[in-house]
């Protein structure tokens, strides 16, 4: 990564994107070409208090974002001063809610893959609002999604939901929060893609449902503005950067910036993915690998509802323009890889399980389910617990490192079938995040799903796609065709094996799903 170039006071263009992830935030900072010349990265702690909660500190949150910034901007041998516009991309439906005076959290952060208001969700469904739900927000009724753990930090945090009647509160994705503290508490705000994840925002109107937010008893008041992907969402105080204390959570501010740096986008990671890989056609379709892996195939300005269990959300909102993409969900990618390394210490870094893999056929007898938070698409089953069938006395660290893989493979495929019989066709399967690093893996993906997959130039697409809305709202860009020049690969992969192989791993698959659920 080059840190050497040019600064110009009038033609220097520079983007600063924020990658505020589920275990760590990144920062990178980029030229009007999309090359990055800047990285940073900061890992922050998982808190998991009981089973099935996973929580983050907002704190932590809001530290290491700055931090991987300054980090970022010091890479690039040049001053907070000299980027143009910020874009953010982030881990969605995690939940935040915070005092409007002091900017101080209520609650730890409840994260996207916390099950802990599955019971809440199975008692609704019980109660037939699934129908209702589905059709204003293309979402299900589980707890991944923002609106029910809203409503448990309301009823488990004392005078909260009083508090929010009242209009103290102010909730956010991940987004949200960052804007918030990023323009020193002016701006409450959060994008479409983040909003349509909460079960609360109505795909049509892309605004909040009156309705639904009386269902998941979430006041109207605690909810942020919805606005475009691009968007002027404000002004971040560029001294952020510059500074070396440590940053604090700031309070609300009502006296205007004038100087500072442009937020010029937000965008979920995924459907920043999305963009990032240059799927901006209809059919087109891109699955990221990172802690968790999410399929999503662009569908058009009409929004498609699955019969499959998949999830119609908003692939991005640009001029007031929704498209709409279809979006398979798996719960556990990445995080398997990082299970072996932190939980059964087979392996030290996540490199170490492509030369493992490296050998052990398609016939091994070991199969992990990786229901570690329960199934995702297009199975929802929360309360699913993880399973490994069939091993013998020769299982050791190589089988285990092959199968966590393969069940990664063999998860994507559930979720291309699913959007196959929803009548999509898929040509190419374009891939992103850390786990494509692996080229066993990737052999693996092709294999067992039976498409070409195309690896992304880089393992950083969602960031890659916030900074180009944010520069599509500093006019560096002009239209959303010009990704395609933007966008490259390294390699590709295609199937090795013979579709009846395919097939008989496939059943054995899903005779291992049946047997946790």
């Amino acid at each position: 990564m080059s840190t050497q170039h040019t600064l110009g006071a009038s033609s220097a263009q520079f983007i600063l994107a924020i990658d505020q992830g589920t275990t760590s935030s990144r920062a990178m900072v980029y030229n009007h070409k999309l090359q990055t010349i800047g990285h940073g990265q900061v890992e922050f702690p998982q808190h998991f208090p009981a089973n099935g909660y996973v929580e983050h500190d907002p704190l932590d949150i809001w530290q290491s974002t700055v931090h991987a910034c300054r980090k970022a901007i010091r890479a690039a041998n040049m001053q907070a001063a000299d980027i143009q516009v910020i874009g953010i991309t982030n881990q969605r439906e995690t939940t935040v809610i915070w005092d409007r005076k002091t900017g101080e959290p209520l609650h730890r952060a409840i994260v996207w893959q916390d099950r802990r208001t599955a019971n809440q969700c199975a008692s609704m469904r019980e109660a037939g609002h699934t129908a209702l739900v589905q059709e204003r927000t293309g979402l299900l009724l589980d707890p991944y999604f923002s609106a029910t753990k809203i409503a448990w930090i309301l009823d488990n945090v004392t005078g909260a939901r009083e508090k929010a009647e009242a209009g103290e509160l102010a909730f956010g994705t991940i987004d949200t929060f960052l804007l918030w503290h990023l323009s020193g508490g002016r701006v409450h705000a959060t994008d479409a893609t983040n909003a349509s994840r909460t079960l609360l925002m109505n795909l049509a109107s892309r605004q909040w449902d009156p309705e639904l937010c009386a269902l998941f008893q979430v006041p109207l008041a605690l909810l942020p503005e919805i606005r475009d992907n691009a968007n002027a969402f404000g002004l971040a105080d560029s001294s952020l950067f510059s500074s070396s204390e440590t940053p604090q959570l700031a309070g609300a501010t009502t006296s205007e910036l004038h100087e500072g740096i442009m937020i010029g986008a937000m965008i979920g990671d995924q459907q920043g993915a999305l963009v990032g890989q240059a799927c901006i056609e209809p059919g087109q379709i891109k699955s990221t690998y990172g802690t968790g892996c999410f399929a999503l195939v662009n569908t058009g300005n009409t929004p498609v509802f699955s019969e499959n269990r998949l999830l119609t959300t908003l692939a991005y909102q640009v001029n007031g323009q929704p498209i709409y993409a279809l979006e398979g969900s798996i719960f556990m990618a990445g995080a398997i890889v990082q299970w072996l390394r932190d939980k059964l210490g087979i392996i030290q870094s996540a490199v170490e399980t492509e030369q493992l893999a490296e050998g052990v056929d398609y016939q091994q007898s070991e199969l992990l389910i990786p229901a570690f938070t329960g199934l995702g698409a297009p199975y929802w089953q929360p309360n699913a617990r993880a399973a490994i069938f069939g091993m013998t006395r020769d299982t050791g660290k190589k089988q285990l490192a092959a199968a966590a893989l393969r069940s990664v493979a063999l998860q994507t495929r559930d979720l291309l079938l699913a959007m196959e019989e929803d009548g999509q066709t898929i040509d190419i399967l374009k891939v992103d995040g850390g786990m494509t690093d692996n080229g066993w893996f990737m052999q693996a993906l092709a294999d067992i799903t039976g498409y070409s997959v195309l690896r992304a130039d880089t393992a950083e697409i969602s960031v890659r796609g916030a900074a180009f809305l944010a520069g599509l709202q500093a006019g560096m860009y002009h239209a959303l065709s010009e990704l395609n020049a933007l966008c490259g690969s390294k390699g590709s992969f295609t199937p090795a094996i013979t579709s009846e192989d395919r097939n008989e791993l496939y059943d054995r698959w899903l005779a291992g799903v049946e047997k946790i659920r």
